[in-house]
């Protein structure tokens, strides 16, 4: 798709794409990691798909001004996008950064920017080893 599609896409259709992506990302890495036994991998997933775990991750690279304009944009409007409804285990605010997250790869994604996509990926896997395992339970 053409930057002025995607841009045009609606914030919540971004964040479904990229929730998706996200998940399939988790589930490959820690089962090429062997980092959970199979029937542990869903509670192994949860600690990096959670929206606690990706506003957490969002936050981080806000404070660390990780991200260009249109990043920032795109980050804007998956956070003040309204979805109708908040799962019942996040509040509104965790829940709208982690919208934005997924939000941000579904961007990349429909532009095709694959390499800015993965390493984001990487990157909030890595963060969500070191920093969500530590410091929230």
């Amino acid at each position: 798709m053409q930057l002025i599609e995607v841009k045009q896409m609606k914030s919540l259709a971004l964040a479904y794409m990229g929730d998706a992506l996200y998940e399939v990302f988790v589930r490959d890495y820690l089962i090429c990691s062997g980092k959970a036994k199979v029937n542990q991998l869903h509670k192994a997933a949860i600690q990096f798909v959670s929206a606690k775990a990706q506003a957490k991750v969002l936050r981080h690279w806000l404070e660390q001004t990780y991200f260009n304009e249109e990043e920032l944009a795109v980050i804007k409007r998956g956070r003040n996008a309204k979805s109708g409804s908040i799962p019942k285990n996040t509040d509104v605010i965790t829940y709208r950064y982690s919208t934005a997250f997924e939000a941000l790869l579904g961007f990349h994604y429909f532009l095709g920017q694959a390499d800015r996509l993965n390493e984001l990926m990487q990157q909030a896997v890595d963060y969500s080893e070191k920093g969500v395992n530590k410091s929230d339970r």
